[in-house]
C-alpha cells in the first residue's frame, strides 16, 4: 500500500466554512439588534479576517486574539458600541452549531474505512469538535486534532509533529494531507515531507511555490486516487 494514513482540513474541505460563517455571521448580529449586519459588514470583516488568520498561519498572533481582533477592528471600522469580546464568543458558540458538508465528503470519509484517518485543523477546538460531533462522522476518524488544543498551526512543522507523536508513525511516505489552503495545508504538508492532495473546486490557479502530489476538483477525483494508492504494490 502507499498510502494507509489521510489526514483531511475542515473547513472548506469537508465542510464549507463559507455557509457556516454566513449563518452565524446573521444570527449574532440578529442577537445584537442588528438583523442586516450581514450584508452590511461581512465584506469588512473578511478582509480584517483575511489578514488576522494569514498572521495566525505565520505566527504573528494567537487565535485567543484574533477571537476578538477581527470584531474589535471592525467594530471601530464602522462606530459600533459592541462589546467585541463577547461579540467573539457569541460568534464562535453560533459557528459550533453551523454543520454544511460539501457534497461528496461523506462518501470519501465512508469509503476509506479500513484506512488510518485524522482531521487536522486550524481552528478553534470547541468549535470544530462541535460541528463534527453534529456531523455524523466523528467516530470516523482515529482523532481531531485543532490548533488551538496543540498550541501550532498548520504550515508550522510543530503541528505535523504532534500529530506525529501523537499517531506514532514514522514512515511519512505512506501519509497524504488534503486540504483546500495552499498556504497551511500544501505548504505545511510539502515542508514536513509528507504527500499533499489540493482539493481546489473552484480551479484557482496556483499562483504560490508550492506544488501539491495531486489536485482535485471534487470528491469524486479523490475517489479515484485513494482506490489506486490504496491498492497493494
Amino acid at each position: 500500500m502507499k498510502y494507509d494514513v489521510f489526514l483531511f482540513d475542515l473547513d472548506d474541505t469537508l465542510m464549507d466554512f463559507g455557509e457556516t460563517e454566513k449563518n452565524a455571521f446573521t444570527n449574532v448580529f440578529t442577537t445584537n439588534g442588528l438583523p442586516n449586519g450581514l450584508a452590511e459588514y461581512r465584506a469588512t470583516y473578511r478582509a480584517i479576517s483575511t489578514v488576522l488568520w494569514e498572521d495566525l498561519e505565520q505566527g504573528r498572533t494567537t487565535l485567543a486574539d484574533l477571537k476578538t481582533e477581527r470584531f474589535r477592528r471592525l467594530f471601530l471600522e464602522h462606530g459600533l458600541d459592541i462589546d467585541a469580546e463577547v461579540f467573539g464568543q457569541t460568534y464562535l458558540d453560533n459557528l459550533g452549531k453551523e454543520v454544511h458538508l460539501i457534497e461528496g465528503a461523506a462518501e470519501v470519509i465512508n469509503s476509506l474505512s479500513g484506512n488510518r484517518i485524522a482531521l487536522l485543523t486550524n481552528g478553534f477546538n470547541d468549535v470544530q469538535l462541535a460541528r463534527m460531533a453534529g456531523s455524523g462522522l466523528a467516530d470516523k476518524f482515529e482523532a481531531i486534532f485543532t490548533s488551538e488544543a496543540i498550541g501550532y498551526q498548520k504550515p508550522q512543522p510543530e503541528i505535523f509533529e504532534h500529530v506525529f507523536r501523537q499517531m506514532e508513525l514514522s514512515d511519512k511516505s505512506r501519509v497524504l494531507m488534503i486540504g483546500d489552503s495552499l498556504s497551511s495545508d500544501i505548504q505545511g504538508g510539502n515542508n514536513f515531507g509528507i504527500d499533499t492532495c489540493w482539493y481546489n473546486p473552484r480551479r484557482k490557479p496556483n499562483t504560490s511555490k508550492e506544488i501539491p502530489t495531486y489536485e482535485i476538483h471534487n470528491w469524486n477525483e479523490f475517489q479515484l486516487i485513494s482506490k489506486q494508492t490504496v491498492t497493494s504494490d
